[in-house]
């Protein structure tokens, strides 16, 4: 708190004179939200155990207006940590993250996509969670031709909610504005190789970082939201002499360099309204560089990238009742050709954890510190990898502050395919089902800038998790266990202003 206080403090010097020397201008927005959970069963075993925890985070979004057409943004999160404890971070032993795992632990050694599966809590450079850090800070300049966006700053969002991260890297971003479209080019440093520690310092590390390229376009106009995304990776950190890695956790002396193609479209026809998500991955997930000898030799030497994602919503408004019908496919690995991946390296996102508060859930999946079953799906994470979702909800409004809603979803994986070896696929799951779980939420205004939220999640446990211990371990080839349900009752506490 004292952090805090200093920070604060600071900030207001820094307005104070700014104000008196240049008229800077200072807005303030931002949240803080608090939640309890009880779950009954996170290990979904027939003699489990339940656990309950509350956790919170507060947020800063200070923007300092230079001149007109001229701002610096930021970024400040503070006090995010589960109640009581000692910890400011999810300790390692646990799997663990934080809030912005992607964006604070990027291990360039690993190999994944773009949503966070590069990262790892025991990488050559792990950050951990702090009291107060200041997650991002972009300048922002209009010019004749356009707009500049530069520094940390959202990444991986695009379109829907759908295959969206919410991470935070270095960006520099250009947009111009055509009538009602929007054109823009992007460019991502992910990792820097040159002054990692851990590396060989003899290689060449000037063309061995994670970078990526984007274009893009917007249409917006007359109800219509579309979109087109071509986004290119270049993830060169495990060429020669990036060392690291074994046959067992990747390909020693390669790159990646594959594409996406993502279109979108958001649509209202009067009390109907649409969105729909597509992506198309392709290219190089894996590429050597030089001929591998040995236990390696018998590995592909390029590894090609063919993946998918779909995702679909429609709802209809009735006066102040809403229905409507949700459903998602991300394309998983069935290992069949070890030349070829079909696994989508972006997953639907974490911020797509809106469809349940169980499965997949990666507020649940962080504050569980990893221990809820369901939501570290293995093989498939809070980031829903490798899975396919359907969902039916409806909601009311009975009065304009209150709002009553209930979703039933029904989950499966899109590959049951579990492990490989270089002769094929060794295990496959008894059921491609994760389950059922019905949602009940309710949702009150106390004031315009706060709510209040109750919920209750019932998980009728699917076959697939037989194939998992009560840890997410794989069990051996031809045993199983006895699964049970799972409920969860949560209550939240959301601040914005």
């Amino acid at each position: 708190m004292k952090k805090l206080l200093v920070v604060l403090l600071s900030l207001g010097l820094i307005v104070a004179f700014s104000t008196a020397a240049s008229a800077v201008d200072v807005r303030f927005g931002g949240s803080y939200y608090a939640t309890g959970f009880y779950e009954d069963n996170p290990a979904l075993a027939t003699d489990g155990y339940s656990h309950a925890a509350v956790y919170q985070r507060g947020r800063l979004n200070p923007v300092f207006v230079i001149a007109e057409g001229l701002t610096f943004s930021n970024r400040l999160d503070f006090l995010e940590k589960q109640w009581g404890s000692t910890l400011m971070y999810r300790p390692v032993g646990a799997g663990a993250a934080d809030d912005q795992t992607a964006s604070r632990r990027q291990n360039g050694y690993a190999m994944g996509g773009p949503g966070g599966s590069s990262t790892s809590a025991t990488g050559n450079n792990p950050k951990v969670q702090e009291n107060i850090e200041w997650e991002r800070a972009w300048v922002t300049f209009n010019t004749a031709f356009g707009q500049f966006n530069v520094g940390y700053q959202n990444v991986d969002d695009w379109g829907t909610d759908y295959g969206d991260f919410s991470n935070t890297r270095p960006k520099v971003s250009f947009t111009t504005q055509l009538g009602p479209v929007t054109l823009g080019v992007a460019y991502e440093k992910v990792y820097e190789n040159d002054t990692a520690s851990g590396v060989n310092v003899s290689a060449n590390l000037t063309d061995a970082d994670k970078d990526t390229y984007a274009l893009f376009g917007i249409y917006n106009a007359r109800g219509i939201e579309a979109g087109l995304l071509y986004k290119y990776y270049n993830y060169a950190s495990l060429r020669p002499g990036m060392g690291g890695v074994t046959a067992t956790t990747g390909y020693p002396g390669a790159k990646q360099s594959f594409n996406l193609l993502s279109p979108y479209v958001k649509a209202a026809f009067g009390p109907f309204y649409v969105e729909g998500e597509a992506q198309y991955w392709f290219g190089k997930y894996a590429q050597y560089e030089q001929p591998q000898t040995g236990t390696l030799a018998a590995l592909p030497q390029d590894v090609d990238l063919r993946a998918f994602g779909l995702y679909l919503k429609g709802q209809m408004n009735i006066g102040p009742a809403y229905v409507g019908l949700l459903g998602a496919y991300t394309s998983g690995n069935d290992m069949s050709d070890p030349s070829e991946t079909t696994a989508n390296p972006g997953g639907a996102g974490n911020n797509f954890s809106t469809v349940a508060l169980i499965l997949m859930s990666q507020w649940f999946d962080i504050w569980n510190q990893g221990n809820s079953l369901a939501a570290a799906i293995p093989g498939l994470t809070s980031a829903k990898y490798n899975n396919v979702i359907y969902s039916t909800f409806a909601g009311i409004n009975p009065t304009p502050k209150l709002n009553l809603e209930a979703n039933l979803i029904y989950a499966t994986v899109a590959e049951k395919a579990l492990s490989r070896s270089t002769a094929g696929v060794v295990t496959n799951s008894d059921s491609d089902s994760l389950g059922w779980e019905l949602d009940l939420k309710a949702t009150y205004k106390i004031y315009d800038n706060l709510t209040y939220m109750v919920g209750a999640g019932y998980l009728w446990t699917g076959d697939y998790f037989k194939n998992f211990s009560k840890t997410g371990a794989l069990m051996a080839a031809g045993t199983t266990r006895e699964v049970d349900n799972d409920y969860l009752l949560m209550n939240q506490l959301t601040l914005s202003f």
